[in-house]
């Protein structure tokens, strides 16, 4: 085996693309490229650091004869590393563009999906009080049990949107719990079209921002001209609706711009951190999921008990479930933070 081999093959036992090596070896890409290729061989410095890196002997590296890894004694690192325990899962040009391709397609559905929750409590609250001040010809029981049948008849084809987004990227979720590596030229690729991104993603989370600050105006404005009750419940859905809008914006930008971190292994997709969840199992998942449960049941409880009670304080219902949904998140954070020390 030949030197050129013997680098590409100790490269890969450490889980390293070609930029990873070139970045410890202090060299570029094109350097590594040609080492892999037989078209250059490293000098002596570089040798020496070579034999260190990969905790090999030089005999190793420069005997062809010599088949078996010879490890370099002289090294205090000679327990193997998590990533030589562990295969990598290797990622391919044209799998990283199909990852990018559906998530991309599948971005602009998710956000409808969830606009659309947010949009499915407006029929509720318009056709109560409606109802409460004899602008509708029936009961205030009969126009919230319509209205809730509209949430419901919004909300489903959103679950399966969901549904149909999940299954199509499912194959896919190892993104984000394995460590991978990626076929030359992928992590070049990605890295090109974040950049080409970066301005689009910005200017769409800076607006979906804008948008759900000002969600607030409408009902500020009602208390500035005194509007009537009919009025308020109109300043709500149009709250509502613009924070569906903003919504959408936000969600629709961010999920091809999460996807991008994935492939390159950055942020909560790095390496280390992937590594801190196989060790760790996150109790925030299980939690939220148990949290969101329980809102929802007690949502559907006193509506359909009261639903009148509800015209008044749905509203900011959900949106005091956020705020108290992000401090427990913390909590869990805080508790996972502790356990670890």
């Amino acid at each position: 085996m030949i030197l050129a081999d013997k680098i590409i093959q100790l490269r890969k036992k450490n889980g390293w693309s070609q930029e990873e090596l070139a970045e410890q070896m202090n060299v570029s890409r094109q350097a590594v490229c040609k080492w892999e290729g037989a078209q250059s061989i490293p000098d002596i410095n570089k040798l020496l650091q070579l034999s260190k890196l990969f905790n090999v002997s030089l005999d190793y590296l420069l005997k062809d004869e010599v088949e078996e890894i010879e490890y370099d004694m002289s090294s205090s690192e000679m327990e193997p590393t998590i990533d030589e325990q562990r295969v990598k899962r290797f990622v391919s040009m044209e799998e990283a563009n199909a990852f990018l391709m559906v998530k991309e397609e599948t971005s602009g559905k998710v956000a409808l999906g969830v606009s659309m929750c947010i949009l499915s409590m407006i029929p509720l609250f318009l056709l109560a009080s409606a109802a409460e001040n004899y602008l509708l010809p029936i009961s205030e029981d009969m126009a919230g049990g319509i209205g809730l049948v509209m949430m419901l008849v919004i909300v489903a084809p959103a679950v399966a949107i969901f549904i149909q987004c999940g299954m199509k990227t499912s194959s896919y979720e190892y993104l984000e719990k394995e460590d991978i590596e990626t076929q030359y030229g992928v992590t070049g690729m990605v890295r090109e079209r974040r950049d080409n991104y970066r301005d689009t993603y910005m200017k769409n989370l800076i607006l979906g921002v804008i948008i759900c600050i000002l969600s607030a105006v409408p009902l500020f404005s009602m208390e500035i001209f005194e509007g009537n009750e009919f009025d308020e419940i109109i300043a709500l859905c149009v709250m509502f609706a613009m924070v569906a809008i903003g919504v959408a914006f936000i969600v629709k930008a961010n999920i091809p711009w999460e996807s991008m971190k994935k492939l390159l292994q950055e942020g909560d997709y790095s390496v280390a951190e992937k590594e801190r969840k196989r060790k760790r199992k996150s109790i925030a998942g299980p939690i939220s999921g148990i949290y969101w449960m329980l809102a929802t049941a007690f949502f559907l409880i006193l509506t359909f008990v009261q639903p009148k009670f509800f015209l008044y304080v749905g509203g900011v219902f959900w949106a005091v479930a956020g705020i108290l949904f992000v401090a427990v998140l913390i909590g869990c954070k805080l508790y996972e933070d502790r356990e670890k020390k």
